[in-house]
């Protein structure tokens, strides 16, 4: 029987956040692949010698997927215990369905643990609810990075403004402006609010908020920086009734 591959996701960051089982897995493996997005304080407990970095590398060089499903393939084939440690969920925007397939294909087990999606996550934390019976009755998460080598965004942001509820955007901050243009176009009011969450549940978490016409201006302003998640709609509005507490 082939070795065991697991698809951890980590949450948003903070290790209280880490499910029970993806922390029993990462102390029990061979080897841990991870990206940044788990965020430092997680990839600190894991010892050096069994953990590797395929994410961004000096200089924005980037560890390409080919190399990451290679890894974990060769890894497992030579008995190994190997975690693929992801931020949030895997299967949120995280490419964990790429990788299941390309496992499956190798005749690799592995098995999928869920993590805590900053989707979800992130509002929260700032105190936002993503969905409110006096706002929002439905939930639309989108990703603002796209694959660079399609031809034409799958993303239909007229429809999701005609949607109506709450639309959260996971890595979209250098498209901000790109969006937010496209959702006032397609009739969205310039005066919805807007928050983006940078580094949700680390100790530096940042909210900054603004509306749907100011919002690109304000993060250029504040200097917003990935990792961060946009939370656009009128459930932003209940972070004043609720920032005191947080």
């Amino acid at each position: 029987m082939n070795s065991l591959v697991s698809l951890v996701g980590s949450g948003p960051g903070d290790p209280e956040l880490l499910t029970i089982k993806a922390r029993r897995l990462i102390d029990e493996a061979d080897a841990v692949l991870h990206d940044k997005l788990p965020g430092e304080q997680i990839i600190e407990t894991i010892p050096e010698e069994k953990r590797e970095d395929v994410g961004k590398r000096a200089g924005g060089e980037r560890t390409s997927q080919e190399y990451t499903n290679g890894r974990l393939v060769e890894l497992a084939e030579d008995g190994k215990r190997v975690v693929r440690l992801k931020g949030g969920d895997p299967f949120v925007f995280g490419r964990g369905g790429e990788e299941m397939t390309y496992l499956a294909d190798h005749g690799i087990d592995f098995e999928v643990v869920p993590g805590i999606s900053s989707a979800l996550a992130g509002p929260a934390l700032a105190g936002i609810p993503t969905t409110h019976r006096d706002h929002a009755s439905c939930v639309s998460f989108v990703t603002g990075h796209e694959d660079p080598t399609k031809d034409e965004s799958a993303v239909d942001w007229g429809a999701l403004a005609a949607t109506g509820g709450t639309i959260v955007v996971l890595m979209g901050v250098g498209k901000l402006p790109d969006y937010t243009a496209a959702l006032r176009e397609a009739g969205m009011d310039d005066e919805t609010p807007v928050a983006l969450v940078e580094r949700a549940s680390r100790p530096d978490q940042r909210v900054v908020t603004g509306t749907l016409d100011s919002i690109a201006d304000v993060a250029d302003e504040e200097g917003v920086e990935p990792p961060a998640i946009t939370v656009i709609g009128g459930v932003v509005g209940k972070r004043e009734r609720s920032e005191a507490h947080q």
